[in-house]
């Protein structure tokens, strides 16, 4: 029988609760689940990609999955998905905002290749409002962050924001 393996693809800049509790439900879908790291030109990092991988990789360690692999990569999706022999791309939805995107991407992956399919999960409720995004800008503006990750990922944030200058009056 054909091991079944799913992509789960994000710059995690940084990862989120939101994002490890789509690993933990993706990683319940699929024989073997890889989370793929990449780069998004469109979006300015605040982590290089060696620090969003070993960040990642710290907190699926944490998680105890046996059967996540972390793995960075810079390629059209669907190429990275084919080379890891998956049949399955993963994609958390937040709102009705990410639906309008990851649909029409979906669309596109399957005109690349009809024999990966798209699964969308919904985020838990109590972390639907939860970005990458906005977790920077609340860091950035020094709010507090420890509900939207984890403690760890946490540390590495503040400790960038002091190292790099916060914004704004606080």
């Amino acid at each position: 029988m054909n091991e079944r393996v799913g992509i789960y693809p994000g710059t995690f800049d940084p990862i989120t609760l939101g994002h490890a509790d789509i690993i933990r439900r993706g990683a319940k879908l699929v024989d073997k689940l890889i989370i793929g790291v990449t780069t998004n030109p469109s979006k300015n990092p605040m982590f290089s990609t060696e620090e969003r991988f070993a960040m990642v990789e710290r907190e699926v360690a944490n998680m105890g999955l046996d059967n996540v692999e972390v793995v960075g990569f810079n390629a059209l999706l669907v190429k990275f998905a084919q080379k890891q022999g998956a049949s399955v791309i993963i994609r958390g939805l937040r709102a009705v905002a990410d639906f309008e995107y990851e649909y029409q991407m979906a669309g596109m992956n399957q005109q690349l290749d009809d024999n990966i399919e798209t699964v969308f999960l919904m985020a838990d409720v109590s972390l639907q409002p939860i970005a990458s995004k906005l977790v920077k800008e609340i860091a950035l503006y020094g709010g507090d962050i420890a509900p939207f990750v984890s403690p760890d990922v946490r540390t590495e944030v503040v400790e960038r924001v002091e190292a790099t200058g916060r914004k704004g009056d606080y």
